[in-house]
């Protein structure tokens, strides 16, 4: 099949009604997007909140889905976890995850175990489509599989006092930006004997047969340069206000930070629901679940926050086989004005960074690739090339590769335009879309079973003296993540989980955090003993002991931003 009739079929297949539950075996365009979320929102009108979260440069929504029961109370008092994708404009299947995610949890309510559950536990907020503007745009022009990233804000990448005039052209006219090349026996690339469509790299004393040109494009703005300055290049992803940096130091970072009217937007919808305590920010690819920091002068985070990520990570990568879990800085590149540092460090929260898709997979035998192969200073790998054009011509039946094409070029002449497509490389095919958005939105279900549950126990109300009561009381958390994290703990980012007792006809006397019962050994507290600040530790438990004097009833009160609030009414008898 044609690249043409492949593009064809995708717009036949967004033409039909979206439906819940959805489909997984295309792609949604930005505008079926919204129609699934609408149509989930529809469907499920107790469950759901549909939001508009803000717009972006040319005007696009930004929708958040909102999922939650209110039969086991209101937003606000649960956990929430958050999960977005597409915040780089190329980055599709990051949607996909999103989508399924909402769908698997709405549609299952009620029918399996472990998802009514998370659902009852957690508040779920979810916005498939972060650079609305890049999706439709990736849908819409013609790109190349990396092309299309940024947001919509114009950048003179040339310097020339123009913005955006010279991006790359479907030359062809196929829908596609594939690779420019011309016949030169200088070149130093050329056809490889066992697949006429590749090229390999010619060897000491071999003539040459081609030059690589590049992307297709023309010379837009006389200048005598190809596609030197295309769409504005800020990236969605290092425009965030912690650790920003200016561009000559981060690449992509914007004017200022927030500069980016839906990246702000997002920033301040977020900041408002402070019970978020779990972020996944999907992308593509490579198949990885990446930590903070994002660079290494940050530090490590504290060893609590390591143990839940280290938890999470390790059984993530058995979900999703073939992923790896990783350090941002350490084990990919250190980048600044990150999404993920901004969630870990203003919202309070634990992060995961999903690169989905492993280019690797697309193999005709069904074994996955080397992922380190030798490469040619001026080729492509070609092992690994052959065996990606087996899987385009045997298990997919073409579509992913534009063959080569003679074109007369204004400025080169006689060239040749061919290659991988836009729907290719970073993202699977869509026959392989279903186990990639089920495993991945796996990682997210497993990870909200461990989102902090904290439970009250008073256990003992003591009388030791005329009207002076012992009162011992114990928060014991049942989730593997804390009631708020070690790192907003140490940095004093905001005011920890307070634990209070109140009573009309009591008086709190001392309290503090109980060390050792049986030794009565009390760290207690100087000034407003009535009020303890806490945090509770993750599968773990703090004790606390208040002396009171009077009568009555007392109500004690454990409120936590991410763990929501606990109250307890006792009697002193």
């Amino acid at each position: 099949m044609t690249a043409a009739l492949t593009a064809l079929a995708i717009v036949l297949i967004q033409a039909q009604e979206v439906k819940v539950p959805l489909r997984f075996d295309f792609y949604y365009s930005y505008e079926k997007v919204v129609e699934a979320l609408k149509a989930l929102n529809t469907a499920y009108p107790e469950m759901t909140k549909l939001d508009q979260v803000g717009k972006s440069e040319e005007g696009r929504i930004i929708w958040a889905l909102t999922i939650n029961n209110p039969k086991t109370g209101e937003p606000f008092s649960k956990p929430g976890v958050y999960v977005d994708g597409n915040i780089h404009g190329n980055e599709i299947q990051a949607s996909e995850v999103c989508l399924y995610l909402a769908n698997r949890l709405l549609t299952n309510y009620g029918k399996l175990k472990e998802i009514t559950e998370v659902v009852d536990r957690n508040v779920y907020y979810i916005i498939p489509v972060v650079n609305v503007d890049g999706r439709a745009h990736f849908f819409d022009d013609a790109n190349n599989p990396s092309s299309n990233r940024g947001l919509r804000i114009s950048v003179d990448d040339d310097r020339d006092g123009l913005y955006d005039e010279d991006g790359p052209d479907d030359v062809d006219g196929d829908g596609n930006i594939t690779t420019m090349r011309i016949r030169d026996t200088l070149g130093r690339l050329r056809t490889d004997p066992s697949d006429k469509r590749l090229m390999i790299a010619i060897k000491p004393g071999e003539k040459g047969e081609w030059t690589r040109l590049g992307q297709e494009g023309i010379d837009n703005d006389g200048d005598g340069v190809v596609n030197e300055d295309g769409e504005g290049y800020v990236d969605g992803n290092r425009n965030w206000g912690y650790n920003w940096q200016p561009p000559y130091v981060q690449r992509g970072a914007g004017n200022y930070p927030f500069e980016g009217s839906g990246i702000k937007a997002i920033a301040e919808w977020m900041l408002v629901r402070p019970n978020i305590i779990m972020v996944f920010a999907f992308h593509n690819n490579g198949g990885m679940y990446l930590r903070g920091p994002s660079f290494k002068a940050a530090g490590e985070l504290p060893q609590g926050d390591i143990s839940v990520y280290d938890y999470l990570g390790k059984n993530i990568e058995k979900i999703v086989p073939g992923y790896e879990y990783l350090i941002s800085w350490k084990d990919l590149y250190s980048t600044y004005g990150d999404f993920t540092d901004f969630t870990n460090n203003l919202v309070g929260s634990y992060s995961f960074v999903g690169e989905l898709f492993q280019v690797e997979t697309e193999t005709f035998d069904g074994t996955m690739m080397r992922k380190q192969e030798e490469r040619s200073m001026f080729g492509e790998s070609s092992d690994a090339e052959r065996q990606r054009l087996l899987f385009n011509d045997n298990v997919v039946q073409g579509g992913q590769f534009v063959e080569w094409k003679a074109y007369k070029h204004p400025l080169y002449g006689d060239i040749e335009v061919g290659g991988w497509t836009k729907m290719s490389s970073r993202l699977p095919h869509p026959f392989m879309l279903q186990d990639l958005v089920h495993r991945n939105a796996s990682a997210v279900i497993f990870t909200a079973q461990y989102t902090p549950k904290v439970v009250m126990d008073v256990f003992e109300v003591k009388k030791i003296d005329s009207d002076l009561w012992r009162v011992r009381v114990r928060l014991v958390n049942e989730g593997v993540m804390p009631s708020v994290t070690h790192a907003s703990m140490k940095n004093k980012l905001y005011p920890p989980d307070i634990l209070s007792l109140t009573g009309s006809g009591a008086k709190v006397v001392s309290g503090g955090v109980l060390k050792d019962p049986y030794m009565e050994l009390v760290d207690y507290k100087e000034y407003r003993p009535e009020v303890q600040m806490c945090q509770v530790p993750g599968s773990g438990k703090t004790e606390y002991q208040f002396l009171v004097s009077g009568k009555g009833s007392i109500e004690l009160r454990f409120e936590s931003a991410k763990a929501g609030k606990i109250s307890k009414t006792v009697a002193l008898k």
